[in-house]
């Protein structure tokens, strides 16, 4: 008679078989850890085109959202409904049995992939992907000189703040380990929404956002105001960092800006708490909580107004908001795709979590596109707006390059 052993898998083995899975469905998935969490969660749809939804986010079916920056005409967003989800502890160990039924099925027929044959996956599922990036969007001088444009704008009173954004585009290594780069991102970022996800022949991207656009957990609705960036240095950062006053006025007009959606809904109830310096990798932030009980105030479909209102919000895109995006649709020179659009896990376990997506890479055959931007007021540096976007670069880049970082 055989004995059944159950192999015990590292967390590592567990996300490599779980990107695997994900791969060779032939569909879309999408992989993430929330902040301060220790929970690693992934959706599949298997289904071979990616589909679209509305953007009633109370009324859908669980799974995870992924909206672009742009302005939609069809005022969708695409969606992985959740066919398929599995979750782990990331401190647990977890035997072979404890995986859910439809990956023992899926993965029956398969060998294990090591790193290199999810690389060479990657890569060959990423071919087709529409690269977003152009060749004067990596360039300092464009950059430099959009910064000034955006300048002049402010002091002819057409803006009141834009960002406007660049990329940088770096080879993925040859030894490139996606699952130790999601864990060492894990380890480094545990304040930020690291994610993963994949949408066929549309785009498969990575990141660490620090910013949450709207998140509701019961009768509870929340957001934020983030803004302002300095490096974090020394060994307390938020014991010696000093705001400037150009930081502290980009970050008070993003709550502001909170602040006006809240009246346009004429929703008066609302607790906000802040500003507060916040660690985000390498970098610091100005950060204001706002919290609304919707069902004391009577909104009890929230999230969906708040998304509508909210996103772009001055954070990515600047005040007013229409002028701004007009003037970078117009100046930046790049499609943006769904860098600064956003992303997150919907009506799962009775909450909703949606992201803005930041600190963020597209992965399109060998190469990572980074998007970075910098939050441009009257009193801007060009040249330190590009040594911010450089610091943003960093934060997903490094581990792209090297998972050990």
């Amino acid at each position: 008679m055989q004995t059944h052993v159950a192999t015990t898998h590292t967390k590592s083995e567990i996300l490599q078989l779980l990107v695997q899975l994900g791969l060779t469905s032939g569909g879309s998935f999408a992989l993430w850890r929330k902040p301060k969490s220790n929970t690693l969660e992934i959706v599949l749809d298997d289904t071979a085109e990616p589909i679209k939804v509305d953007l009633n986010i109370e009324k859908l079916e669980p799974g995870f959202i992924i909206h672009p920056f742009a302005d939609q005409t069809d005022k969708k967003a695409f969606f992985i409904k959740a066919n398929k989800y599995f979750s782990f502890q990331l401190d647990t160990p977890l035997t072979s049995d404890e995986l859910p039924e439809w990956a023992k099925v899926q993965l029956k027929n398969q060998l294990s992939l090591s790193p290199q044959d999810i690389r060479d996956e990657l890569v060959s599922r990423t071919m087709t992907a529409h690269t977003q990036s152009s060749k004067i969007s990596e360039e300092k001088d464009h950059f430099t000189q959009l910064v000034d444009k955006a300048i002049q704008a402010i002091q002819e009173n057409q803006l009141e703040k834009v960002v406007p954004a660049r990329t940088k585009t770096i080879p993925i290594p040859t030894d490139f380990d996606l699952s130790c780069t999601l864990l060492s991102m894990m380890e480094a970022y545990p304040n930020a929404f690291i994610n993963f996800f994949h949408l066929p022949n549309v785009g498969t991207w990575i990141g660490a956002s620090p910013e949450t656009l709207i998140e509701t957990k019961g009768d509870i609705f929340t957001t934020m105001s983030l803004a302002g960036t300095q490096k974090a240095t020394g060994d307390n950062p938020l014991k010696s960092v000093a705001w400037t006053q150009k930081e502290i006025e980009e970050q008070a007009l993003v709550s502001r800006y909170i602040v006006s959606c809240f009246k346009k809904i004429r929703l008066r109830e609302y607790e906000e708490h802040g500003p507060k310096t916040v660690v985000a990798g390498n970098l610091l932030h100005l950060r204001s909580d706002f919290r609304i009980n919707m069902q004391e105030t009577g909104f009890p479909e929230l999230g969906s107004v708040m998304l509508s209102l909210l996103h772009p919000t001055s954070a990515v895109c600047g005040m007013p908001r229409k002028e701004a995006h007009d003037f970078l649709q117009e100046y930046e020179g790049f499609d943006r795709s769904f860098f600064s659009g956003f992303i997150g896990p919907v009506n799962l376990h009775g909450s909703t979590s949606i992201y803005v997506n930041l600190r963020t890479a597209s992965l399109h055959n060998d190469k990572a596109t980074l998007y970075a931007g910098a939050g441009v007021t009257e009193d801007s540096d060009p040249e330190k707006e590009w040594e911010e976007t450089e610091l943003k670069c960093q934060i997903i880049g490094k581990f792209i390059q090297n998972p050990n970082t």
